[in-house]
């Protein structure tokens, strides 16, 4: 398990009622992220919003956040992220935001310091595109969306 130390600063320094993101099992991959809010905001169906989480961090170069949608929201309220997994570069410096989207039927509330989303800091890496007129063969070759059939092999 690769191991990175980041800079973090809260975007209003006096509010230190929610905690910084932070991995809720020892075996959590993603850290809980909070809602930074002063009052409530609701998402109704359909609805997207922008919800800021109160800070802003500096990633070393080679390492990515993503933002990725919450599972208990997800089933329980139907609640997601649009553009998961958000992306988070490493010379990103402004205040992390969470899109927030009710792909639900029902109005939802989020309230301060309610869990919104999950991020995951991973290394990434850089390509140099070497350009040809030919691929080698694959035994897959161009199939996709939905060549390999639906039912497990053997079943």
């Amino acid at each position: 398990m690769e191991h990175a130390d980041v800079k973090i600063a809260r975007t209003n320094p006096e509010k230190t009622d929610l905690p910084l993101p932070c991995y809720a099992t020892e075996g959590s991959a993603g850290m809980d992220v909070c809602a930074d809010i002063k009052e409530e905001m609701t998402l109704a169906p359909g609805e997207t919003i922008l919800i800021p989480a109160g800070f802003s961090m500096e990633l070393p170069q080679g390492f990515e956040a993503q933002i990725r949608p919450r599972s208990g929201l997800a089933i329980k309220h139907h609640i997601g992220i649009l553009n998961a997994p958000g992306t988070i570069d490493s010379d990103y410096r402004g205040e992390v935001k969470i899109i927030l989207t009710n792909f639900g039927k029902s109005t939802f509330v989020v309230r301060r310091g309610d869990r919104i989303a999950q991020m995951v800091v991973a290394p990434y890496s850089r390509v140099t595109w070497s350009e040809t007129d030919t691929l080698n063969e694959s035994q897959r070759g161009a199939g996709g969306f939905g060549h390999s059939g639906v039912a497990a092999k053997g079943v």
